[in-house]
C-alpha cells in the first residue's frame, strides 16, 4: 500500500480515553454549518484530500510542533489529522493534548504538551507502518488510535477494511459486553446514548467535524478563481467590501475574484443572479455560483451567494470568509439554486 488511504469518514481519536465533542457553528452576518452528515461506510482516501475545518485558537496554537514532529517521523501529511486528534483529546486545553501517555503504558495525563505531541505524532506513524505491513486501510489506523494496535491484527482478520461493525465488535469483547452511558450526541443518536465501555467505538465519528475534503481545481478557470478566494480565507466579513484592503462581502468578494481570473460580474448578488444561466444545484459544476434569498432584510431577493467548489459545499464571504456546507438546515432553506457565468 502507499501512503495508506482516507476518503470521506475521517475522524480520529485518542488512546483509549474518552472525549467529548462540541459541534462549532459560525454565528455572524450569516450562519453557515461546516459539519454534514457523516457517512461512515465511505472510504478515507488520500491524506492530501483533507484539510481542517473548525478548530479552535487553541489547537491551531500547536500546529508548529505537530508539524516539527510530523516532519520527523515521516507523517507530514498526516498534519490535518493530528490536530484533528488533539481537538477531539483535548480541544488544545490539557498538558497531555494528544492523551499519548497510555500508548506508553503510563497513567492518563502523564506527559507534557510537547512530550504528548511527539509521543502521538510517533504512536500514529508506527500504526500506519503496521496497517502499511498488514494491508488495512487508514481508517482502521485512526480508530485504532484510540483503541490501541490490537485492532489493527483484528481487521486484518477480518477483511482488512475497517467497518463500523467490526469497531463495535471489538469493544464489546474488550470489555466483556459491559455497556455504558455516554452523551455524546452521536451515541445518542445512533445507540441510543450507550457504547460499550473500551475505548470508543464512534472514535471516527468523532473527528469528522474537524476535517473537510480538500476540492480539486483540475479546470483551469476554477483554479485561478480559487487561488485568488483562498488569499482571503479567514477575512471578516464586511458589508459593502469589495478590495483586500476593506475585505469583502459576499458578492463584493466573488466579483473580485473573477475579475482576478480575467472575468467580469457586476456588483450586487442579485445583478450576479441575473448575469448568470439559471440550473439546479443537483447540476452545478465547480466554479458556479450559488444564490441564497432573505438571508437579511432588503428589497433584493438575491441576498448572498458564493462558489461552488464540489460535493456539496461552497466558498464564500461568511464571517470569516471559508467554506459551507450547503446541506446545512440554514443554507437549504434559503437555497434559490446554482448560476453558470454566461460566456
Amino acid at each position: 500500500m502507499t501512503f495508506l488511504k482516507l476518503k470521506i469518514m475521517l475522524i480520529i481519536g485518542g488512546i483509549g480515553f474518552l472525549a467529548f465533542l462540541g459541534l462549532l457553528a459560525f454565528v455572524a452576518i450569516f450562519i453557515s454549518d461546516e459539519a454534514g452528515d457523516f457517512d461512515s461506510s465511505m472510504d478515507l482516501g488520500s491524506p492530501n484530500d483533507w484539510q481542517n475545518v473548525s478548530l479552535s485558537k487553541d489547537v491551531l496554537a500547536h500546529q508548529p510542533m505537530v508539524e516539527k514532529y510530523a516532519n520527523e517521523y515521516g507523517i507530514s501529511d498526516y498534519v490535518p489529522i493530528l490536530l484533528a486528534i488533539i481537538a477531539v483529546e483535548s480541544g488544545g486545553n490539557a498538558e497531555d493534548v494528544m492523551q499519548s501517555s497510555e500508548s506508553l503504558g503510563l497513567p492518563p495525563n502523564t506527559l507534557d504538551t510537547e512530550a504528548s505531541i511527539k509521543q502521538g505524532t510517533k504512536y500514529l506513524a508506527n500504526l500506519l507502518q503496521s496497517a502499511d505491513t498488514k494491508g488495512v486501510d487508514d481508517s482502521t489506523v485512526l480508530q485504532a488510535y484510540n483503541y490501541g494496535g490490537a485492532f489493527i491484527d483484528y481487521v486484518a482478520g477480518r477483511g482488512n477494511s475497517y467497518t463500523f461493525d467490526l469497531a463495535e465488535s471489538f469493544a464489546k469483547e474488550r470489555s466483556g459486553g459491559k455497556k455504558v452511558s455516554y452523551s455524546n450526541p452521536i451515541a445518542i443518536e445512533k445507540n441510543g446514548g450507550w457504547r460499550y465501555g473500551y475505548g470508543n467505538m464512534f472514535y471516527l465519528d468523532l473527528l469528522q467535524p474537524y476535517l473537510r475534503e480538500t476540492p480539486s481545481f483540475d479546470d483551469d478557470t476554477f483554479r485561478l478563481v480559487m487561488e485568488e478566494a483562498l488569499k482571503y480565507e479567514g477575512f471578516p466579513y464586511v458589508f459593502g467590501g469589495a478590495h483586500p484592503d476593506t475585505s469583502f462581502d459576499c458578492s463584493g468578494l466573488i466579483q473580485w475574484i473573477f475579475r482576478e481570473a480575467g472575468i467580469n460580474l457586476p456588483r450586487t448578488a442579485q445583478e450576479q443572479y441575473e448575469a448568470t444561466e439559471h440550473i439546479p444545484l443537483s447540476e452545478a459544476k465547480p466554479g458556479d455560483l450559488v444564490f441564497f434569498h432573505s438571508t437579511y432584510n432588503t428589497a433584493n431577493y438575491i441576498t448572498h451567494n458564493g462558489i461552488y467548489v464540489g460535493n456539496n459545499q461552497m466558498f464564500h464571504a461568511g464571517n470569516p470568509i471559508g467554506y459551507a456546507d450547503l446541506t446545512s438546515s440554514y443554507w437549504q432553506e434559503h437555497l434559490v439554486g446554482a448560476g453558470r457565468i454566461k460566456n
